[in-house]
């Protein structure tokens, strides 16, 4: 009994340790055309706290994908049980 019961809380150990989740939320959008560019910009973070030298904004996205004229600005929030946190941000336009 004790040797299925260390199997099932090893098998739900294992399942929450790789369990994550991510949402990607339209943050803005603009006139200008749909373009085919596209750039991003992440921060990472551990234990909720994000390393300072990290640079996920829309300027640095538009940077990274050589876009002068933004379309729409997407944020994509990515964690691993709240240990691992990445957010991203995306840009599309011209």
């Amino acid at each position: 009994m004790f040797k299925k019961a260390k199997t099932i809380v090893t098998a739900l150990a294992a399942t929450a340790i790789m369990a994550g989740c991510a949402l990607t939320l339209p943050v803005n959008a603009t006139g200008n055309p749909v373009g085919k560019k596209v750039g991003t910009a992440t921060a990472t973070g551990y234990l909720g706290f994000l390393f300072f030298n990290q640079d996920a904004s829309i300027q640095k996205a538009a940077q990274n994908g050589g876009i002068t004229k933004i379309s729409t600005v997407d944020v994509k929030t990515s964690t691993i049980l709240n240990l691992l946190i990445s957010y991203e941000t995306i840009v599309t336009g011209e």
